[in-house]
């Protein structure tokens, strides 16, 4: 399965969460308090200027993460098959 990151979705674009980057186990205990737990879709709402923050809407709210938060995230884009 191939993954990509959240800065490589459109806004207006779905994902689901497969994976985390293995650099930062610590700030992976974060997301997973904040609800972003693999199989969770998640969707791109803004991105600021220099794409740094960006704004999800994951689980009925939206939440908004620095640029470096959001690379720990793996997604794969709603639609895609799997090759």
């Amino acid at each position: 399965m191939s993954s990509i990151k959240i800065k490589d979705l459109k806004v207006g674009e779905s994902a689901e969460i497969v994976g985390y980057d293995s650099r930062d186990p610590a700030y992976r205990s974060k997301l997973l308090a904040m609800g972003l737990t693999r199989g969770t879709e998640l969707k791109l709402l803004k991105l600021a200027p220099f794409g740094d923050p960006v704004e999800v809407e994951v689980r009925g709210f939206n939440l908004s993460l620095r640029k470096a938060e959001a690379d720990v995230l793996q997604v794969k884009k709603e639609g895609k098959d799997e090759k």
